[in-house]
């Protein structure tokens, strides 16, 4: 049995394999593991099953890649009607191909624990995956990597697009501030290293002296995303009142977080780089978004817009390559994002700052992998631009938030057909159109994703913004929802 660091030396000559033209009969496991905090973990336990879903877009790379096979672990099976959703995606010379070529794996477990624990327990269904392998070359695509995967990945003796479990703590928000000071790139005012209340109340004060316009400040657990964890301290509040944290998060800052500034301008934006670092030490700038966020606090993941704004994309771009290389150079591997603000002056010009390191995939890694295996292309960082191979430029709108109670219990179908019915679904001839995942996630809180893919921005905003109401009205067609 080969160890981890042993099994990562294959791994360049197999993810070489996963390319278009390959002749190689190889397989891709798909492992959307989210080994995570547990407050983050216990805030989306409902929804663990629809999170790990998202990825079967993932299958869209079989009608471009005839020599893989791949394989989907989840905890709960989709609906095959989602499934045959997906096929028909794709052109319709390749989609029986394509369908015979995806297999699900399921662990059927609805414990709020990650899809990695839940196999380890099941030896048996460990055993059966890897005969299925039978010898051919293999990989783990993980949304992210802990000991949990790592352990998978011996138990399977296949390696991991993704960095060593050791070096997870790379993305956790106190390194990322050093990281970003490590590679010259801008970022807020503040402190990391954060362990106490007494921590973040001087920190607060260090935060004042550097930046005397300051109003606000935000505490970050280090090991947390999405938004989750984050706390928003009003200065005025604070000279008045002090301030109170609860137990639970007093326990969880004593592993660490960080404490900066929460930048502002007379305008604001929220905007990512997402980055491959190849298994040979390449940096790749995959793409860039505007991230949309909400929640109470105005800090919670809802969805995003693809590119990021031309005022400051390619500077984007360059700070993402810059933060990729020192990873690299630290041994990561794989996919990952970095978050950025950005704050318009009242003269109009736009400053960029550096905020966290996903070094996993993410809210915007799903959106991109549609766009990249349907409408096949390449990204311009300069120009920040998805190029298609004809010739013709891309933009999407895409969500993993669009909600509404009425729609609680409606079958997946519904919404596929809904779609489909105004005209709305994609189309392979044009490369337009929504598509949708999170369909599983109706039957928990009437919520679905998509992915609106356009020629011109407001073609793809266009899209994005009639789709609930197409739903609406299919659905009250079909009697499935009330007349509103």
């Amino acid at each position: 049995m080969k160890t981890f660091e042993e099994l990562q030396t294959s791994l360049g000559s197999v993810w070489s394999l996963n390319r278009p033209g390959s002749s190689v009969e190889h397989v891709v496991i798909v492992l959307p593991s989210f080994s995570m905090g547990e407050s983050l973990l216990s805030h989306y336990a409902p929804r663990i099953p629809a999170l790990e879903h998202r990825y079967l877009v993932t299958s869209l790379m079989l009608h471009r890649i005839e020599s893989c096979e791949l394989i989907f672990l989840t905890c709960q099976a989709p609906d095959s009607r989602v499934l045959d959703y997906y096929a028909s995606l794709l052109p319709q010379g390749q989609r029986g191909s394509a369908r015979t070529r995806f297999r699900l794996a399921v662990v059927p477990d609805d414990s709020p624990r990650p899809i990695a624990a839940k196999l380890l327990d099941r030896p048996d269904l460990m055993a059966a995956l890897r005969a299925s392998l039978a010898n051919r070359p293999t990989f783990i695509e993980p949304w992210n990597v802990t000991q949990r995967e790592v352990e998978v990945a011996e138990r399977l003796q296949v390696p991991i697009d993704g960095p060593a479990s050791g070096l997870w703590p790379l993305g956790f928000k106190s390194s990322g501030r050093r990281l970003f000071m490590e590679a010259d790139v801008p970022h807020p005012a503040g402190r990391e290293d954060v362990r106490t209340l007494n921590d973040v109340l001087e920190a607060t004060v260090e935060i004042r002296k550097q930046r005397p316009g300051a109003t606000r400040a935000v505490v970050k657990l280090d090991d947390s995303g999405a938004g989750d964890g984050n706390v928003i301290i009003e200065f005025d509040h604070l000279d008045k009142r002090g301030l109170a944290l609860p137990d639970w998060y007093l326990h969880e800052l004593s592993a660490g977080a960080v404490v900066e500034e929460l930048i502002a301008g007379s305008r604001f934006a929220s905007p990512s780089v997402q980055v491959e670092l190849t298994p040979f030490g390449e940096v790749r700038v995959l793409a860039t978004h505007e991230q949309v966020l909400g929640g109470d606090s105005g800090q919670v993941y809802i969805g995003c817009r693809f590119p990021a704004d031309p005022a400051y994309v390619s500077e984007l771009a360059r700070h993402g390559e810059a933060i990729g290389k020192l990873l690299a150079s630290r041994g990561v591997v794989g996919r990952l994002s970095v978050d950025f603000a950005a704050a318009q002056n009242d003269s109009g010009d736009w400053h960029l700052y550096a905020l966290e390191i996903n070094l996993r995939k993410g809210g915007t890694t799903h959106p991109y992998v549609v766009l990249s295996h349907l409408v096949p292309g390449s990204y311009d960082p300069d120009a920040g631009a998805w190029q298609a191979s004809d010739g013709t430029r891309r933009w999407y709108w895409a969500t993993d938030n669009l909600v509404d109670e009425s729609w609680l219990g409606l079958a997946p179908d519904t919404v596929i057909n809904a779609v489909a019915a105004e005209g709305l679904h994609f189309d392979d001839r044009t490369g337009t159109g929504v598509v949708l995942h999170m369909l599983s996630c109706l039957a928990i809180d009437g919520r679905f994703g998509l992915t609106a893919i356009g020629r011109t921005p407001d073609h793809a905003a266009d899209l994005y913004e009639r789709t609930g109401d197409a739903v609406h009205r299919h659905a009250r067609s079909v009697g499935q929802v009330p007349p509103s």
